[in-house]
């Protein structure tokens, strides 16, 4: 459900799919090829919400923010997420269940574990693999990684085009 709070509408690239189970809420812009899946929440209703290109939003998530929140471009936001955080970079894998406390900064080409949480005001270089509770950096993100989130971030654009069909 796609639906404006105060007179303002999500802005939805046409080649966006978003789920007729999802809900979508307020000054939220989706960018091209990107997904938002069933029972997915992106709400904004204390700043905008920018998600970039080819960036999925799995089914459960939700994504909100106590002010401005930028998500860049093909980004995983895995199923299960809790995500507060107030910029993640390009190409960032938020693994399964994981919680982003408020204000998290997550830099490009990082990968969050499953399960992981991400305290408030937590900054996270470029290229670094976060996990556990609390989450840490534990080393730099490696080719594996990158193929990982590649490969995913590729699938869900597929399969969001295709669902837009």
């Amino acid at each position: 459900m796609i639906r404006s709070l105060d007179g303002i509408w999500p802005k939805v690239h046409p080649t966006a799919f978003v789920s007729e189970d999802a809900y979508v809420v307020g000054d939220v812009e989706i960018g091209g090829g990107s997904s938002v899946w069933p029972r997915a929440v992106v709400r904004a209703d204390s700043g905008k919400i920018t998600i970039g290109k080819q960036t999925c939003i799995l089914e459960e998530s939700v994504v909100h923010g106590d002010d401005d929140v930028i998500i860049g471009d093909r980004v995983v936001v895995g199923k299960h997420v809790l995500c507060h955080a107030r910029d993640v970079g390009d190409r960032v894998l938020i693994g399964m269940g994981a919680t982003v406390n408020d204000g998290v900064v997550i830099g490009e080409d990082s990968h969050v574990t499953a399960g992981s949480v991400l305290i408030e005001f937590m900054e996270v270089a470029s290229g670094s693999v976060v996990e556990g509770v609390p989450g840490r950096v534990r080393r730099e993100v490696d080719e594996e990684h990158r193929e990982l989130a590649r490969s995913v971030a590729e699938d869900y654009v597929e399969r969001g085009a295709a669902a837009r069909t």
